[in-house]
């Protein structure tokens, strides 16, 4: 096991053969550490964290410390960390807390741009972006695919949609559809779907224009959500994107953004 010899290690912590653990690292207990994930150095992981395979953390990333939510209290809470992340400098990742499930969560295949801050118990999904400055606050979930440009921030308890795209110095008060590009200079609104991202992941120009005809009638319409929403499925053809942003924005707490 490659392990620089200036890293700190308790004893209780679970180091895979074929991970690298580079100079001054400080890994604590009931920290797992998955087959060929790279520390590069300066990185700090506290337990109980698990962290995947293949991932590479870059220096002065920080993983697993407690939150900064004044409600907690020192209970046991987790991070779960998936494989194939990059994980870029001075990122912070922080546990759950009772209030929230006690677990915070990052899937696969992510890139975390340098000062990223994941919050407790919040969920980010896999193949997501989050570039540099990107601020997540508690009980946020970030679908798979989504893109947040730099220094965004996502307000508490809000949910961004799968495939949307987030333009950077965003600030996000309301939950982002799926499939939708959003800008928010000073007031948030929508600019219909995000037909670049969704072209470049194979979806077809078919599902986009549907996509884009509906989010035009839920922004540009003059209609309130429900007439828009009926007015969605009566003009319409149905398809599961479609009927995923339709019940997305029904179950939505916060409301969406428009």
């Amino acid at each position: 096991m490659p392990i620089h010899p200036t890293a700190i290690i308790d004893p209780a912590a679970r180091i895979d053969g074929a991970a690298i653990v580079g100079p001054y690292c400080v890994i604590g207990a009931e920290v797992e550490i998955g087959a060929r994930t790279e520390l590069k150095a300066h990185v700090y992981c506290e337990g109980p964290t698990w962290i995947g395979e293949d991932n590479i953390v870059y220096p002065y990333a920080s993983i697993g410390v407690a939150s900064q939510d004044l409600k907690y209290h020192g209970e046991r809470a987790e991070t779960h960390i998936g494989s194939r992340n990059k994980i870029r400098e001075f990122v912070t990742i922080h546990r759950g807390t009772e209030g929230g499930g006690l677990k915070t969560a990052v899937g696969d295949d992510n890139l975390l741009m340098a000062y990223t801050h994941i919050a407790h118990d919040a969920h980010v999904g896999s193949r997501c972006v989050l570039a540099n400055g990107v601020t997540l606050a508690g009980h946020v979930t970030i679908g798979d695919w989504a893109v947040i440009g730099a220094f965004s921030g996502v307000h508490q308890f809000c949910r961004v949609g799968r495939h949307s795209m987030i333009g950077g110095y965003s600030v996000i008060t309301q939950d982002v559809m799926p499939f939708a590009t959003i800008v928010t200079p000073r007031d948030a609104k929508a600019f219909g779907a995000n037909a670049t991202g969704l072209e470049r992941r194979g979806f077809s120009s078919e599902t986009i224009e549907h996509l884009q005809n509906a989010l035009r009638m839920l922004t540009r319409g003059k209609l309130n959500t429900s007439q828009a929403i009926a007015k969605i499925r009566d003009e319409i053809p149905r398809c599961e994107e479609v009927e995923e942003l339709i019940a997305f924005i029904e179950s939505s707490d916060r409301g969406v953004i428009k």
